[in-house]
C-alpha cells in the first residue's frame, strides 16, 4: 500500500535518523551524500523509489516512505492513534497499512466522514494550523427547519464557548419530514464546532458527516473504507 511519492533528500535522511534536516544539508554540501553511486550536488533532490542513498559510504535503510489515505470514518471510533479507555480508534480500520500513521485533525466520536490519514507531519501541521484557510464541508441532519435569518446567523458567526465563530457558509439542502439537511462550511477547527453552532441557533444535530476538505471530496467511499490519495490530491493538499 506504499504510494510512490517523492521525498526531499534532506527529509529522507532525517527520517532515517541520520541527521536533522539542517545537518543533512551540511552533509550534502560536504559531498558526503551519494545517490546511486554519484556524489549528490543538488540539495533539492527528490528521492524516488529504487534510489540507493548513502551517507559517508553507509547505505540508508528504514527511511519510511510518506503515505496518504482518505478514510470515511464511521461513528463509534475516536480520532486518535490510541485510547486510554480501550475504545476503537480510526487506525484500527487501516488493516493493511504498515507505516506508523496518524489522523489529521479530529472528528468527534459520533461524526462520520472524510478524514486524512498520513505519516507526513508537515502536511498535518499545514492542514491543522490555526492560520489555515482550508474550508471543511459538513452535512448536518438537524431537528427542525431553520429559516433564512437563522442561516444568516451561521454565516455571520455565532457565539460558542464565549467566543464568536468566524464567518461560515450555510445552505439548506432539503427538508426531511420534521428534520432538515444543512450544509455548513467552516475554516476553523474548534471542539465540536458545527454541533455547537447549530445549537446556538436553536437546533440539535442528529447526524453529522464531513463531506470535503477543501476540494478533496468524500465521494462514494463507503463508511469504514479508505483509499490512497492520488498524486494530484496530495499536491493540492500541500498547497491549499
Amino acid at each position: 500500500m506504499i504510494y510512490n511519492v517523492r521525498m526531499r533528500i534532506n527529509k529522507y535522511i532525517a527520517a532515517a535518523g541520520v541527521a536533522s534536516r539542517r545537518g543533512a544539508d551540511e552533509l550534502i554540501a560536504a559531498g558526503k551524500v551519494r545517490v546511486n553511486g554519484a556524489v549528490l550536488t543538488q540539495p533539492g533532490y527528490d528521492v524516488k523509489d529504487g534510489d540507493r542513498v548513502t551517507v559517508n559510504g553507509k547505505l540508508i535503510e528504514g527511511a519510511e516512505r510518506l503515505v496518504y489515505y482518505a478514510l470515511n470514518k464511521p461513528a463509534g471510533y475516536i480520532t486518535s492513534a490510541r485510547d486510554e479507555f480501550g475504545r476503537q480508534t480510526v487506525l484500527n480500520l487501516l488493516t493493511d497499512v504498515p507505516e506508523r500513521v496518524f489522523p489529521v485533525g479530529r472528528l468527534d466520536y459520533e461524526t462520520t466522514g472524510l478524514l486524512i490519514i498520513t505519516n507526513d507531519g508537515e502536511l498535518g501541521n499545514h492542514l491543522t494550523h490555526p492560520s489555515g484557510e482550508v474550508w471543511k464541508t459538513y452535512v448536518a441532519r438537524i431537528n427542525g427547519h431553520p429559516d433564512r435569518r437563522q442561516l444568516e446567523e451561521l454565516r455571520r458567526g455565532v457565539v460558542i464557548d464565549g467566543r464568536k465563530t468566524a464567518p461560515a457558509q450555510a445552505e439548506l439542502l432539503e427538508l426531511d419530514g420534521s428534520c432538515s439537511f444543512v450544509e455548513i462550511r467552516i475554516r476553523e477547527g474548534r471542539n465540536r464546532q458545527v454541533r455547537k453552532m447549530v445549537e446556538a441557533i436553536g437546533f440539535r444535530v442528529l447526524e453529522l458527516q464531513r463531506t470535503a476538505i477543501g476540494e478533496l471530496r468524500l465521494g462514494r467511499l463507503k463508511e469504514g473504507s479508505y483509499r490512497k490519495l492520488t498524486p494530484d490530491e496530495i499536491e493540492y493538499l500541500k498547497n491549499c
